[in-house]
């Protein structure tokens, strides 16, 4: 089982299943990302006093992701067309693509690129 954290602005978006992806920095060492059909733990807050599950699912698919924040998005398939962009946003728990650019620049501010893994999820079950 594999455990992520997120800001808890994605938390009503994962628990209404508008939130179906991550994307994260590749890990180093011996940690790993989560391989397709293996159980994901989702939360806010993990490590802290304010640790809160928001539920659990099933790793559907993993691949490299290459974010360009205001330029674009490539995939293992290929760069994103501009009319895909708002929806790979939207399942990343952004509004639009322009959301998404603002908080990685945000984030990520030393990047004007980000190599990381995208990590998409089914059968959410949230927390009791």
């Amino acid at each position: 089982m594999v455990a992520y954290s997120f800001k808890p602005r994605f938390a009503p978006k994962i628990a209404a299943g508008d939130k179906t992806q991550t994307i994260r920095a590749p890990r180093s060492g011996r940690g790993r990302h989560a391989r397709p059909g293996e159980a994901l733990q989702l939360y806010t807050g993990m490590r802290t006093k304010a640790c809160a599950k928001i539920g659990d699912s099933t790793c559907a698919r993993v691949e490299p992701a290459l974010i360009m924040p205001r330029k674009g998005v490539a995939l293992d398939a290929g760069k994103l067309r501009a009319r895909e962009l708002d929806e790979f946003a939207r399942a990343d728990g952004f509004e639009d693509f322009e959301d998404m650019s603002a908080f990685w620049e945000t984030q990520h501010p030393e990047a004007a690129v980000f190599l990381g893994v995208l990590i998409c999820w089914i059968d959410f079950v949230g927390a009791a």
